[in-house]
């Protein structure tokens, strides 16, 4: 009988729901539980903390939910991996030592870190890696200074070997978030390093719980389809020692798991599908294979992978300047008109020049693309920000806006108070050799000692035997019939959107196979950025997905320079997919699914 293991998510981003983890330890029989903390922009944050108290750096609402959770872990025999340790994590792990002293458990503590290679920025490139931007191919050199964070995206081997320690609460630094996930399955199988296929099948698993209850409901486009969203479960993955898996969550809990939310959940953030990387293997998501076996269960199976990359991407943040936003409430008849008209008279009395600005009228469409129709209102908020070197500037912008309340058209109120300039943390993505990346696996024992592995990368990356059995493409279809019927593209598919830098993505999925044959030959990328004129500035790509039925759209420079450096009201472009499936098309008749 083949072996399988459980693995579930309690948690998709630092903030997410802090009651997740022990409803899932309680909800059911699991092995595992993985937390996802980290995003590009938290490892500045954290590094701000550690600099006020060496002590910090890492998540303490980790901390918090381990009191709760800790005991019922050791009564279930359940392990926890989480990347909360920041750039701390051995603090972290010393805090949990603590807290397990406190309670009186004797368990052991995994520890890896090793990501952070903010000190040797200098000494990495006198040594052959410059980490020129790799979007850009601008050279680190001239914000080297200003970097604020740089950490290494390291994989699953450093979290194996606190597994093959007989650790039950691992955690770490920047290890990625299928990383977290597909370390259990090396350790439970005894996994090869270069079996392409069945690290790429955990890396896949690992995408579709990273997220929490995107997989299992939250933000679904059919979100009227989803019971029960006030208790809605976290997702599990049902891992099989040949890579099959199933996609579930504890009977009795909120929330669905159906093809439509794995597929979703597929489709975010992502970028080229045949080329899903990771620090472990190249997964191709356009070999995936998804059949709903209804009841909340869906399995996943086929997946295809491809040798590991050369090289390690980095993550980097850097001090790029100040900005300040601020908005003002208005309402009443004509409330679109006072808005336009308020943001004139601001701007003329400010008489600055910017960087950047920008103004957003939320309540009207605004922050949708152009060519979609603001919708009439009585009541808006008007948003303002500006962005600049020039902290003095910056500070200007917020004096002046409030003064806008007393001298501007009616129906306006002070929302928020006097803007304040707050710092632009801008990222910077690179790559860096693996021989020139070391990580390290700490564990941490009842009695006080701790056992430290240094973790080389300088081995030559294995070919792959043969090369991926991917399913036959979908032959093409070219001729429709002419009667057709103007829809929104909402009745013939359903998307996800997400951010990478200042790239979206939209993953559009078709309703049905024919719909899908007849998106492919019609839904083109010079129509999408049409659509998207005023906010896509850079080139638009597609991608398809026939195993998915699904295109993948690419929008670079749509995001007013994603993070903490847009002015934008959606930085992260997850309202993006909404947009465009309001689009209007003229479809075939006979496609349109009856209501």
């Amino acid at each position: 009988m083949t072996r399988s293991i459980r693995i579930g998510n309690a948690g998709g981003y630092w903030g997410d729901d802090p009651g997740a983890l022990k409803r899932q330890i309680e909800g059911g029989p699991l092995d595992y539980v993985t937390l996802d903390y980290l995003a590009e922009i938290t490892m500045s944050i954290l590094q701000g903390q550690r600099a006020r108290d060496p002590e910090l750096g890492y998540a303490p609402d980790f901390l918090a939910q381990m009191r709760d959770c800790l005991p019922l872990m050791v009564e279930r025999d359940v392990c926890v991996i989480t990347n909360a340790g920041g750039i701390n994590p051995l603090g972290l792990g010393r805090q949990l030592m603590a807290l397990a002293h406190e309670l009186g458990l004797r368990v052991k503590v995994g520890v890896v870190d090793g990501d952070d290679i903010l000190p040797d920025l200098a000494a990495l490139a006198a040594g052959g890696d410059p980490m020129d931007n790799m979007e850009t191919g601008a050279p680190l050199a001239p914000v080297r200074d200003r970097v604020t964070a740089a950490n290494v995206y390291l994989g699953a081997e450093p979290v194996v070997r606190c597994l093959d320690a007989g650790c039950q609460v691992i955690v770490t630094g920047r290890v990625t978030d299928t990383g977290i996930t597909l370390a259990p399955m090396i350790h439970e199988f005894d996994w090869a390093d270069d079996d392409w296929d069945l690290l790429a099948a955990g890396i896949v698993a690992g995408h579709i719980l990273e997220c929490g209850t995107q997989a299992s409901g939250g933000n679904l486009t059919d979100w009227h389809e989803v019971p029960d969203l006030a208790r809605v479960g976290y997702p599990i993955v049902e891992m099989r020692e040949d890579g099959e898996f199933i996609v579930t969550k504890h009977a009795g809990t909120g929330g669905l798991v159906s093809e439509k939310t794995v597929k979703e959940q597929l489709v975010y953030e992502m970028g080229d599908p045949a080329r899903y990387i990771s620090p472990d293997v190249i997964a191709r998501f356009d070999s995936i294979q998804l059949e709903d076996l209804g009841r909340n269960r869906v399995r996943v199976s086929g997946v295809q992978g491809c040798p590991r990359p050369e090289q390690f991407k980095v993550s980097m943040a850097y001090d790029d300047g100040w900005k300040a936003l601020g908005t003002v409430l208005i309402s009443g008849p004509e409330a679109l008109e006072k808005a336009e008209a308020a943001a004139a008279i601001f701007w003329k009395r400010l008489g600055t020049k910017y960087e950047e600005t920008h103004t957003s009228v939320v309540g009207s469409g605004s922050i949708w693309p152009e060519s979609l129709e603001r919708w009439e209102t009585t009541e808006v908020l008007l948003r303002l920000g500006v962005r600049d070197h020039d902290r003095a500037k910056v500070q200007a912008f917020g004096v002046l806006l409030p003064t806008l309340i007393l001298s501007g058209p009616s129906g306006m109120a002070v929302t928020g108070g006097r803007p304040k300039p707050a710092r632009v943390t801008a990222y910077w993505p690179a790559l860096l050799r693996r021989e020139s990346v070391s990580a390290r696996a700490t564990v941490l024992l009842p009695d006080g000692r701790e056992h430290q592995t240094r973790i080389a990368f300088d081995d030559a990356v294995p070919p792959r035997s043969h090369p991926p059995q991917l399913p036959a493409p979908r032959p093409r279809v070219k001729s429709w019939p002419r009667r057709t019927r103007r829809v929104p593209l909402r009745a013939l598919a359903y998307a996800r959107s997400g951010d990478k830098g200042d790239t979206c993505n939209i993953g559009v999925l078709a309703r049905s196979p024919e719909i899908y044959d007849w998106l492919r030959e019609n839904l083109k990328p010079a129509q999408v950025k049409a659509f998207f004129r005023g906010i896509v500035k850079g080139r638009v790509t597609r991608h398809e997905l026939d195993n998915l039925l699904a295109l993948n759209f690419l929008m670079e420079r749509s995001l007013g320079g994603g993070g903490t450096v847009s002015l934008m009201l959606d930085p992260q472009g997850k309202t993006l997919s909404q947009a465009l499936l309001e689009m209007e098309v003229d479809v075939p008749a006979g496609l349109v699914p009856r209501a």
